[in-house]
């Protein structure tokens, strides 16, 4: 008999619909519950692509034994972390700063009131290297709250405030000057691993894809005009970039055959990965891949680039333009599975010759790198491209017929934020008008689907008709933001920044803290035990991180000094940890560049074939600091940096502006280029 998680459209509480416990989704009635039955709840947060997550569902959830000790004693609450982060953020404060470390599996015990009073990440069902069993936890915190929960409540009361994350700490009383910058480079340089690339102890894993901090480095590593740079600083940045780069592509991290790239690497190599695909780190890699392409002209990280958007707009998104949030590690209820290979499957898969081929370059042998199998890594010798082409194809196409890992296919504002920007850049850059055809149909999926009755929504599933679920968070709104300004520099519709003017008035009006920044949930959303602000990229950019970046650059498009003024907030408060700790501010960092940089704009109206040729100049190298408006010249269409910008005698001109002051227009590329590195 199927619990409370039926009527749900996320997979992961899909997934445990089933189970004999008796989930309720987070909500009203869990609460009302728990305070009418004075009984702790049992919060356990997930997402579906987590291997451990699947683990402790079938070794304890789905135990009629054990579900029968959950529901009696614990009102039992199934989160999808991914809908609702806020409530997966409070759940990780206090299980870090209870046990010192935090993942998922998460599971939490909350008093009626939403006090943590214990929890952990994944427990076994026996004891095991010095973990408790499932059911001592259980029994434990029982008896604890039968026994002592006056006591309980008393201990926990002010643990609210220890739990709104940077909301309690006051920001500077000025933004932070450009050598913070210089030194956040340095300071990444001491945790670097020249050999693999990445930070962390050399050769020990796990390694993650540092995506904010590649993004600042390919940032400070651009051009010479970096705010606050040494002398050695460009150097130094592109040294780590590059080699990142290049160790993750040419890893297990990477799937050498259809693209993409897995969540983290268990190793310190990239080697084997741990296997799950999520959309948000393909979209930030592919970002940082195109700029290596833009920076050095790398072929090869321009097809890692392309590759990488290609399994996007493959397998991760829906027939209405949306992107799916994840791709899962398992399959055939093996970890992996579908993506490891031994010597024998290759020969099965290819003519003799390809296969020989494609064992050495891939590193494919008998004993494997992973349980008997071997992920495929490019660090042997390659073929020549056509027949590097051919051994794709052919292991594809086996690939194909083997049960392929599930797909979690909600769609998820925020991260569908990351992708448009992903795919706008990389259409912009690379000249390919597909790329930024598959950013406008999601966005344009986004504004359709996912704004209902004038508000943002997190959460889209096509089940039960399609319809949008959850309030949008920080996050969301600021990754969209950045989103629609990227494709509005890509394509210059008008209809797009203004819708990016709605979304930054939405940041200001729902999530603003005055001059301190922004919280990380809206002025009216569901009262949880704390309303925090998220200060670190922990995977994925801080949410007031983002909205700081695309309030910089949107006051840049538009004039709006407001708009900068707002992001300064966010700058005082995040900006003081970066000298320090940059790997958790990175992403605030490289708001805080953009900051300090001395705004210039482009104006490039005319005729589309000629406004072409102009833009692709501005788009040839990568040019921080730098925003673009371009239009047909007859009409601003309501974009500041058009108005009175005309073509000359009847061609397509470039005004290359700073601080909305313009020089006399180009109309010709040389001149163009000249008039930009000036």
């Amino acid at each position: 008999m199927s619990n409370a998680l039926a009527a749900e459209t996320s997979p992961y509480l899909l997934q445990h619909a089933d189970n004999p416990v008796d989930w309720l989704p987070w909500g009203a009635e869990a609460l009302a519950r728990a305070r009418a039955e004075d009984k702790p709840l049992l919060v356990s947060i997930g997402y579906s692509a987590c291997h451990w997550c699947h683990v402790m569902a079938h070794e304890s959830f789905e135990d009629p034994a054990v579900a029968a000790v959950m529901n009696e004693r614990f009102v039992c609450v199934k989160v999808d972390r991914e809908e609702r982060p806020d409530v997966d953020a409070i759940c990780m404060e206090a299980i870090q700063a209870m046990t010192g470390q935090g993942g998922w599996p998460l599971n939490v015990f909350l008093t009626p009131e939403q006090a943590p009073i214990h929890g952990g990440t994944y427990f076994p069902p026996a004891p095991r290297g010095g973990m408790p069993s499932w059911r001592m936890v259980l029994d434990a915190v029982a008896e604890a709250w039968t026994e002592r929960r006056d006591e309980i409540r008393e201990q926990l009361a002010g643990i609210a405030e220890q739990l709104t994350g940077a909301a309690r700490m006051t920001p500077a009383d000025a933004v932070p000057g450009p050598e913070t910058l210089g030194a956040a480079v340095r300071r990444l340089r001491e945790h670097y691993d020249a050999v693999q690339g990445g930070f962390g102890p050399p050769g020990r894993g796990p390694r993650f894809p540092p995506h904010p901090s590649l993004l600042l480095l390919l940032q400070r590593a651009a051009d010479d005009r970096a705010p606050g740079a040494g002398d050695d600083e460009r150097g130094l940045a592109t040294a780590m970039a590059r080699q990142t780069l290049r160790s993750m592509a040419s890893g297990g991290i990477h799937d050498q055959l259809g693209g993409g790239f897995a969540r983290y690497a268990v190793d310190g190599t990239w080697t084997v990965p741990h296997f799950e695909k999520m959309l948000y780190d393909n979209a930030l890699l592919a970002r940082a891949y195109v700029q290596g392409w833009l920076l050095w002209q790398d072929a090869g990280l321009r097809e890692v680039a392309e590759r990488t958007l290609a399994f996007v707009a493959r397998e991760l998104r829906g027939p209405e333009g949306g992107f799916l949030a994840a791709l899962d590690a398992d399959s055939e209820g093996e970890e992996g599975r579908f993506y490891v290979w031994t010597p024998d499957e290759i020969r099965a898969a290819l003519p003799a010759a390809e296969a020989a081929a494609a064992i050495e370059w891939f590193g494919v042998t008998p004993e494997g790198n992973f349980e008997g199998r071997s992920v495929l890594e490019d660090r042997g010798i390659a073929p020549d491209p056509v027949t590097r082409e051919r051994i794709r194809e052919g292991l594809l196409a086996a690939r194909s017929q083997r049960v392929r890992p599930g797909t979690d296919d909600k769609r998820l504002a925020g991260w569908n934020g990351l992708a448009i920007h992903a795919f706008a850049e990389a259409g912009a850059a690379l000249g390919r008008d597909d790329l930024l055809q598959v950013a406008r149909e999601a966005l344009a999926f986004v504004r359709r689907e996912l704004v209902v009755d004038g508000r943002l929504r997190r959460a889209w599933s096509h089940r039960d008709g399609g319809g949008a679920r959850h309030d949008a968070v920080l996050e969301d709104h600021a990754f969209l933001l950045e989103a629609a300004i990227a494709l509005y520099e890509a394509d210059g519709d008008p209809d797009v920044l203004a819708w990016a003017r709605w979304l930054a008035d939405e940041i200001l009006g729902r999530f603003g803290d005055g001059d301190r920044g922004f919280f990380s949930t809206a002025d009216d959303a569901e009262a949880l035990l704390a309303r925090r602000k998220e200060l670190d990229d922990a995977p994925i950019p801080s949410g007031g991180a983002a909205a700081a970046r695309g309030l910089v650059r949107l006051a840049a498009l538009t004039g709006e000094h407001r708009l900068a003024a707002a992001a300064e907030g966010w700058l005082r408060l995040a900006g003081p940890l970066g000298a320090e700790h940059p790997q958790a501010v990175a992403y605030a960092l490289l708001a805080l560049d953009e900051h300090h940089r001395v705004p210039r704009e482009v104006a490039v109206v005319g005729p589309e074939d000629g406004r072409e040729e102009l833009l692709a100049v501005v788009r040839e190298r990568p040019r921080p600091g730098l925003v673009v408006a371009s239009g047909d010249g007859d009409d601003a269409r309501g974009v500041p940096l058009l108005e009175g910008r005309g073509t000359v005698d009847g061609r397509a001109a470039a005004y290359v502006c700073e601080r909305f002051a313009c020089r006399a227009p180009v109309t010709d590329a040389d001149a163009l280029r000249a008039a930009l590195d000036a």
